[in-house]
């Protein structure tokens, strides 16, 4: 079973007053609820802050559901059978493929939202709390 969940935590400091920061987390597994087969993905606003990272994209820098200094995160949606497989495969073939993993700023992106809307713009778009999301992204590279 395969599980993708998209999730939200409020940024730390003034600017969580209006802004969320958004990641992925790709969970595999028989029960799809069981984090220790969890893998999230994220744009981090430093570069190269763990040993799986690209950049500022970084796979597994938090633990799955941690927030990012400003309080719990929370689901925002959640996708599984050939959604979530197609959005996997996005997700970890992103270290290729997304054109942003070694630029970061904060306003007006690319950031943590420009990243998660990238990967999931087919599905939805991203809340009016995901700043960045509408900087625009090439369909290729």
């Amino acid at each position: 079973m395969l599980k993708v969940e998209l999730r939200a935590a409020r940024i730390p400091g003034l600017p969580g007053l209006a802004a969320d920061h958004y990641w992925l987390l790709v969970i595999r597994g028989a029960e799809a609820s069981d984090l220790q087969t969890c893998d999230r993905w994220e744009i981090w606003q430093f570069a190269r802050q763990n040993q799986s990272c690209w950049g500022h994209l970084h796979k597994n820098l938090l633990a799955p559901c941690q927030g990012v200094g400003s309080g719990p995160s929370h689901l925002i949606e959640q996708w599984m059978g050939d959604d979530a497989l197609s959005m996997a495969a996005k997700i970890e073939s992103s270290p290729s493929n997304y054109p942003f993993k070694e630029s970061y700023r904060y306003w007006p992106g690319p950031n943590s939202n420009t990243f998660a809307q990238w990967i999931v713009r087919e599905k939805m778009n991203l809340g009016k709390r995901a700043v960045g999301k509408s900087f625009p992204v090439p369909d290729t590279i």
